[in-house]
């Protein structure tokens, strides 16, 4: 019995508060059908007009887009030709680099020890090339002299006037000579032979020394730096990152389906979003094979010189698919109420405001597309910056309703 006795009033407590809200028009229900938008519904009216724009109706581009990394044109690894010490790296990640620049040097100690023991051996070499110069001439001079005896001698023997015996004998020392000046002539080129492999060991030894200070190739801008003064520099191993040039480009990855449309040559729109720019690249190399494991190849946009961008930021390549109508608003004209999107259109029946609920879809700085909800050509009120007490903007109903 208690429990009915005070099951009495919290009913018509109830049935008061549904009352109200019903009389409030809460809680009104209205169909909804595919192309009906969700209504809130307003009933105050505005004395004053309140900016307004229209919804438009347009054809649209859908944008494919292609996700990169900004990267310079050329590239180059800074890397020692010999083994050695490191004294000092003298450039860091930034600095721009002007083409000869000093910007590593090694410990040449061991080097110059080398140039000195080649430039010893070389000399050494050409002393050797003098002594045999020295015997090739004693070696000439001793077959002068043998040759001479030698057609003397023949000479007599054929006129009978000396002995075959010493004949033989001067034809020996002939033979002699002959085999000694050959062989001194052998010696010098040997001795030739040795000057020059000396001098090529100079040569290199100078090289060598060279490459202990590391010059830029080129002038570009330092973008790693991986040595510091005490490390070992070996050949292969990279000292510091240089970007050469100016161009840089946006590499990207493209979908299969949509290679056909990239061509080297083609423009396409680059937006990089950490300066919220769009740009205009060339496409200059497709990679002609692709990923297996993404379907996706590399495409090389060249982009124009532009401050503030950065080799490694990201960027997107657009690519246009198709074509399609669409409803545009500016983005001022929406209103979000948690997850939910509205906009404050004019009802010409009505002659006042109301309410709707919208989806949106793609959008930029000027516009926003309307997926459901609007239809074009409604006129659609924009926010005031001063609102009185009794005049309030649609966009403060909207929000209250």
């Amino acid at each position: 019995m208690r429990m009915k006795k005070a099951a009495g009033p919290l009913a018509g407590v109830f049935g008061l508060v549904l009352l109200i809200l019903w009389s409030g028009g809460f809680l009104e229900k209205k169909p909804v059908g595919p192309d009906t938008a969700l209504t809130m519904h307003v009933e105050k009216r505005y004395p004053e007009a309140p900016p307004t724009a229209t919804a438009e109706r347009t054809e649209i581009v859908d944008w494919y887009e292609a996700v990169g990394t900004v990267r310079p044109r050329t590239e180059t690894q800074v890397e020692a030709q010999v083994t050695a010490i490191i004294k000092e790296v003298r450039v860091n990640p930034g600095d721009s680099v002007t083409k000869d620049e000093v910007l590593v040097v090694l410990d040449d100690r061991q080097l110059q020890s080398r140039l000195e023991q080649a430039k010893r051996s070389m000399e050494s070499a050409q002393a050797g090339v003098d002594q045999a110069a020295q015997a090739v001439q004693a070696a000439m001079a001793s077959f002068d002299r043998a040759s001479s005896q030698y057609r003397r001698i023949k000479s007599l023997f054929e006129e009978k006037a000396v002995a075959e015996s010493e004949l033989d004998q001067a034809e020996a020392e002939y033979l002699r000579a002959k085999a000694g000046l050959e062989e001194a002539r052998k010696g010098h080129a040997a001795a030739q032979a040795s000057v020059e492999r000396a001098t090529e060991a100079v040569q290199e030894a100078n090289i060598a020394l060279s490459y202990a200070t590391i010059k830029a190739y080129e002038g570009g801008v330092v973008t790693e730096r991986d040595a510091d003064p005490g490390d070992l520099a070996v050949p292969g191993k990279p000292l510091l990152v240089m970007r050469t040039g100016t161009n840089i480009r946006l590499e990207a990855l493209v979908r299969e389906s949509l290679i056909g449309k990239v061509r080297p040559g083609k423009e396409f729109p680059l937006h990089i979003p950490a300066l919220d720019l769009t740009i205009t690249g060339v496409v200059d190399e497709v990679v002609p094979s692709a990923d297996p494991q993404t379907r996706t190849f590399l495409v090389k946009v060249t982009m124009p010189d532009q401050p503030g961008i950065y080799p490694g930021m990201f960027g997107r390549l657009l690519i246009p698919m198709i074509k399609r109508e669409a409803v545009l608003v500016p983005p001022q004209a929406l209103r979000r109420v948690g997850q939910l999107e509205t906009v404050v259109i004019h009802d010409p029946d009505q002659e006042g405001w109301r309410t709707i609920f919208v989806t949106t879809g793609q959008a930029n700085a000027t516009a926003v597309e309307v997926l459901s909800g609007l239809h074009g050509n409604e006129t659609l009120a924009l926010p005031v910056s001063v609102a009185g007490p009794d005049s309030g903007s649609p966009a403060e109903e909207g929000a209250d309703g």
